[in-house]
């Protein structure tokens, strides 16, 4: 009898290209990893793994196996989600996570509203990007992950994974208290052409890729004049008039600042998208729908909801 588990390992060696990787996604040893490989190989009579330089890769009898495998463990949440329903007063843990501002906007008011409504429900929530969100999800170290359509997000219709959308915000421009803009009505993108901006570190999120994106968009190329890693700094910069910036609605920022949200008009104004991700098969799971539901029910009213 073929172990599901053996085929999730199979599964993550696949998505992280070594056997090292995989075996820190699931907490055991490379060692342990490779010897439930073996015999999953031994059991089926077919190789698995091949060396390819410093990583491994997959046979073609392996890409075969992971096709059937995707199916097989999406059954198996499924059948999860079913024992889960015939239980009474399940008490979780509900493991949540998501990116910084999908954190304090969404997550963290959803997490609240549901310890206000049963207080025995364990609630567990994590701070990532999608990068490691997904990682998460693939690894069963979380059971809902809030994540940005970036390219390190799952495709639509990866077997893996299910994703809906959540919301649609606006991006707005934020000045200095006095700014020219600031006074103006109906200031549009390309308005800001010349100031000075304000961007999170490429590395630390997707906001830097959002910028010079919508300002391309926009027939300008930003001057980015200032780098950070959180949002309260940019708030500082720019309530400093050291520049301009675009910030998601979710996104706030020290009230006692002297800054401005000027939201913008015209043509393609920025906008972001927020999806919900879970495990295929997962989304029936009792406390997971409890999740999604109060995730929705978070969505705060400046945020339009994205149609499904």
């Amino acid at each position: 009898m073929i172990e599901l588990r053996r085929l999730h390992m199979l599964r993550l060696v696949h998505q992280y290209g070594t056997v090292t990787s995989a075996a820190e996604a699931m907490h055991l040893t490379p060692s342990a990893v490779s010897h439930h490989l073996r015999e999953l190989a031994r059991e089926l009579k077919v190789p698995l793994l091949e060396p390819q330089g410093r990583k491994v890769r997959l046979t073609p009898a392996a890409h075969l196996l992971v096709g059937h495998a995707d199916g097989l463990l999406a059954r198996w949440e499924e059948a999860l989600a079913d024992l889960e329903s015939h239980r009474a007063g399940a008490a979780g843990p509900l493991r949540m996570c998501g990116f910084p501002t999908a954190i304090s906007g969404l997550v963290a008011p959803a997490a609240g509203a549901l310890l206000r409504a049963d207080p025995a429900l364990a609630v567990e929530v994590r701070e990532c990007d999608t990068e490691e969100a997904v990682g998460l999800l693939a690894a069963g170290e979380t059971d809902i992950a809030v994540i940005e359509p970036t390219p390190a997000a799952p495709p639509p219709g990866d077997p893996r994974f299910d994703r809906e959308p959540l919301l649609e915000e606006a991006l707005d421009l934020i000045v200095p208290v006095g700014h020219p803009l600031a006074l103006r009505e109906g200031v549009r993108l390309e308005d800001a052409s010349g100031e000075p901006w304000i961007s999170v570190r490429p590395e630390s999120c997707g906001h830097h890729q959002q910028v010079m994106a919508y300002c391309a968009a926009a027939g300008f190329t930003p001057r980015i004049a200032h780098h950070t890693t959180t949002w309260p700094v940019i708030w500082a910069l720019v309530a400093n008039g050291l520049g301009v910036s675009l910030v998601p609605r979710l996104a706030g920022g020290p009230a006692d600042q002297p800054v401005v949200r000027v939201p913008l008009g015209g043509d393609g104004v920025p906008k972001r998208r927020v999806l919900t991700c879970v495990r295929r098969g997962g989304r029936g799971h009792p406390l997971v729908a409890r999740g999604l539901r109060a995730l929705r029910e978070a969505v705060p009213d400046r945020c339009v909801l994205a149609a499904a």
